[in-house]
């Protein structure tokens, strides 16, 4: 993609994004947010998004949270069991992909006075006893981001090409960064708020390894903490066939690396 095209896609990222923010402040308030903010991105996720919600702790080491989900287009009426519940929905008006969708979570949590971010899954696979580990060393000042991993924890899927991915996707991405990294998309994921803000993410999926690789690549001070990858409870799958998969994941991978090496060098 060229810098022409770049900048035009960011341009209509940027309307999308204020129209969302525009319905978030009718519908919220302008509020004011705890300490920590949980972002989920959402897309036909009706059947699993109340229950997990639900489950999302009300502090994290003894601080305060806030859900954040954000539901990327497609607008199936999860924002009014998100809000029945007493959490924010931010509700794109277009479908873009998971990452744009997180990327802009991140970008409430900052606006609206969150010092911390942590991901978790809005299909029920994360398990929120989790999220106070991957947390622990932000509070702490241990680290600037820290990441999930499902192979220093345990995994409930029997997907073995899937399984087999995780594996490979670690070692091509710990070859390139010089850091050790056992698993490279979990869902589950921690930084300062004000962190996010100074990493170029552009890419609408496959987000996690953009996101591990920019950070990264930045110096940033990296950890990983076990957690616990459930199997769906409801729906399927958003993430298409194993081949077609992993092939755009390993663009997004060399594409980000590539970027990231060419800025710094």
């Amino acid at each position: 993609m060229n810098q022409r095209e770049q900048r035009r896609r960011r341009q209509i990222n940027e309307l999308v994004d204020n129209v969302a923010i525009e319905e978030f402040n009718a519908a919220h308030g302008k509020p004011q947010l705890p300490p920590v903010a949980i972002v989920i991105a959402a897309y036909k996720e009706r059947e699993n998004i109340g229950a997990v919600v639900a489950t999302m702790p009300k502090s994290l080491c003894g601080l305060d949270t806030g859900v954040i989900v954000v539901i990327d287009g497609e607008e199936d009426g999860s924002a009014k069991i998100i809000r029945d519940n007493g959490d924010y929905a931010v509700v794109a008006p277009v479908n873009r992909g998971q990452g744009a969708a997180l990327r802009l979570g991140y970008r409430v949590a900052r606006d609206y006075g969150a010092k911390y971010i942590v991901t978790a899954d809005a299909d029920g696979q994360t398990d929120p006893n989790d999220l106070e580990g991957v947390l622990k060393p932000l509070v702490d000042d241990a680290a600037d981001f820290v990441n999930g991993s499902r192979r220093l924890g345990k995994t409930e899927s029997r997907g073995t090409i899937r399984n087999i991915g995780v594996v490979i996707f670690a070692a091509i991405i710990s070859t390139l960064t010089g850091t050790q990294v056992t698993d490279t998309a979990n869902p589950i994921r921690a930084m300062r708020a004000d962190f996010s803000g100074q990493l170029t993410l552009d890419e609408p999926q496959f987000q996690a390894s953009e996101l591990l690789i920019s950070a990264i690549m930045s110096g940033a001070r990296y950890q990983e903490r076990p957690v616990t990858m459930k199997a769906r409870s409801k729906g399927s799958s958003k993430k298409g066939g194993n081949f077609s998969y992993g092939a755009n994941y390993a663009k997004v991978v060399f594409r980000t690396w590539i970027r990231e090496r060419a800025s710094r060098a």
